[in-house]
């Protein structure tokens, strides 16, 4: 790796982690939140920057990002919704806001608008069975949607 990514902004950030931690490994999943809060994704040029400041071989890094949902190993746009669609949710109309937001915003789940303002994913749970349906609008919860209250929320956005 020739050309840093990430700023100093970044490494200073993961040293005041390290006293915190037992090991340098135990700093993936932060250094991965932090990286992604910075870059807004994470391309194979930054997990291999994270893993040469972490000590490991890029593909444990990749292996770990793509496990969990809530690292995005593709741009995203300004605002991430991410609509829990497990069994609570469903069964309270999930399946219904996915569709909305399909319709309204012209992209179907997976995909971003095509001015980066909307990505729209299914989420497999978001932990809210009991406030069902839940979405995730980048880092906020928003509990007992349905489409009015979904409406509001994105038609209050920039």
């Amino acid at each position: 790796m020739t050309k840093k990514i990430l700023s100093q902004k970044f490494y200073d950030e993961m040293d005041q982690l390290v006293p915190r931690y037992p090991t340098r490994v135990a700093l993936l999943l932060p250094a991965l939140h932090v990286a992604q809060a910075e870059t807004g994704w994470l391309p194979p040029e930054v997990m291999e920057e994270v893993a040469s400041y972490i000590g490991i071989h890029p593909a444990q890094v990749k292996e770990v990002a793509s496990f969990y949902t809530m690292y995005n190993l593709k741009p995203v746009g300004k605002y991430h919704l991410k609509i829990c669609t497990n069994v609570a949710c469903c069964l309270r109309g999930a399946e219904a806001l996915v569709e909305h937001c399909e319709r309204k915003l012209g992209i179907v789940c997976g995909e971003t608008t095509r001015d980066k303002k909307f990505t729209v994913m299914e989420e497999e749970c978001l932990g809210a069975c009991g406030t069902a349906p839940a979405m995730m609008l980048n880092d906020d919860y928003h509990e007992n949607l349905d489409v009015q209250k979904l409406d509001g929320l994105l038609n209050g956005l920039e």
